[in-house]
Order: structure tokens, then sequence, then C-alpha cells
């Protein structure tokens, strides 16, 4: 009679811990949208969101930004990126996060490599930006990492929150010069009428990145109503100092980044 209780009770127990766990993981499903933009064109994104979350974030990956992305959330390309790596942890922390790819006509080389700073690029976010207004009504931030920053920049300055914009910014691992495209101190940073946060790790050795030439940013930011730089430090550094796990992608600290990103952006 006690074994019999005994594993009736165990099952209970087991059921629901499955019970509590399948829950806890519809909380926090993914789904592929694909928003139409442009005539004959759709934005295709990642979409995770807790029950009721507190803001949205839009993740900019860096690189040629073509993650093409499958039917089932799968990303072709990127995976090691650091706000891709991550995207679980800005949910976590009760932000609703649309992991964004190259619109469907840039599914092919060079992706978003010179379109990062286009209307047509402007037109397609600010449709990601309308969707995630339908499904929460809370402020909307773009958040960029490398190569992600000039794109997330760039729609910021030509997308005002008043028009559809989105209501903050975040810069990570910030392009800071480049001979062959605009890097975001160019940009007209001074203009924003909407909270920025820069973070940067003070060892990214990326050679469009160093943290040495981040004072022109931060300058055009002063004259903006909120902007404040968190520097980094710690983690870890293997490969290519451009890459994703090097000190330029936030390797070995992604809790604590994205921790300092979301407290930041929810205080606002």
């Amino acid at each position: 009679m006690k074994n019999t209780l005994h594993s009736k009770g165990l099952a209970i127990c087991l059921l629901a811990w499955a019970l509590a766990c399948q829950g806890a993981l519809a909380q926090t499903m993914q789904k592929v949208v694909d928003v139409p933009t442009r005539p004959g064109v759709t934005q295709r994104f990642v979409y995770i969101a807790p029950p009721q979350p507190k803001a949205s974030v839009i993740l900019f990956a860096g690189g040629h930004g073509g993650l093409r992305i499958s039917g089932d959330g799968g990303f072709t390309w990127g995976k090691g990126n650091f706000l891709v790596r991550a995207r679980q942890l800005f949910a976590d922390a009760g932000l609703a996060v649309a992991v964004v790819d190259a619109p469907s006509d840039r599914q092919s080389p060079p992706f978003l490599s010179g379109y990062r700073q286009t209307r047509e690029h402007a037109t397609d976010i600010a449709a990601v930006i309308a969707w995630l207004k339908q499904q929460a009504p809370v402020p909307v931030w773009l958040v960029g990492t490398s190569r992600g920053t000039q794109s997330a920049a760039y729609l910021a300055t030509e997308l005002p929150a008043a028009r559809g914009g989105p209501d903050g910014l975040v810069l990570t691992a910030t392009v800071l010069t480049d001979r062959n495209s605009r890097a975001v101190p160019k940009m007209p940073m001074e203009t924003l009428r909407i909270p920025v946060l820069v973070v940067h790790h003070a060892l990214d050795a990326c050679r469009v990145c160093r943290f040495s030439d981040m004072p022109p940013l931060m300058d055009k930011l002063a004259k903006t109503p909120k902007a404040e730089l968190i520097t980094v430090t710690g983690g870890q550094s293997t490969g290519d100092p451009c890459e994703a796990m090097a000190y330029h992608g936030f390797n070995g600290l992604e809790p604590e980044v994205v921790g300092k990103i979301s407290r930041w952006v929810l205080a606002r």
C-alpha cells in the first residue's frame, strides 16, 4: 500500500513538474513573424515575449546581418552573435524580444551590408515597431551590436518616436571609426530626443570599435536628454578580435551585460 501511494505521489509530482516546465516554456516560446513592409517584401524576425512585457527590444546582429531565419526559428548564420545568443536573457528580464533578419529581398549576399543606412531599412523596421506596439503597448528600444549599431543608430535618427520610431536606443560594441561606411559618431546623434545607452568593453580590440575612439560619440550624445556610457571589463577573448567570442562580443559576460542593459531600459 505504501509503495502504491508512493508511486502515485511520485507520479503526481512528476506530472506537476512537467506541467510547470511546459507552462514556463510556453511563456517564452519563440515564434517566427513575417511582417509586410514594402510592396512584395516582408521582414522576418524571431519573437520571444514574457506574459506581460515591460518593454520591447529589437535586436540587430553585427556582420552582414543575414541571419536567414528558418520557419522553425533556427538561425542559418549568426548563432554566436552576442545579441542572438543572449536573446533569451532579455526575455527573462521581462522584455519582449524581436531578433531581426535581413528582409525578404536581401536574403543573399551582401544581405544588410550597404543597406543598413537606407530609407528601405527604415521602412522595414518601422513595420516591426508598429507590430510590437500592437502586441504590447510598451516602449520599443533598438539594440544593436557591432555593425548592428549602424542600423540601430541610423534608424533612431531617421524615425522620430513621435512618428512611430523607437522610444530608446542601446549601442553595444559600437562601430566608432570606418573607412568604408558611415560610423556611428558621424551620424547626427546630437539630434536624438530619446534616451541612449552605450555599452562597450574597455579592451575591445576590433579595429573599428576601439574604446579610445569613444569620445566623439559621447560628445554628441551629451546634447541628448539622457545618455550614459557603461564600460565593461573582464570576460574572455578568443579568436578574431572583431568576432563574437572576443571581448568585442562580451564573451563570458552575457548575463552581466544583458542585466545592465535591461535594468537601464526598464528604469527609463
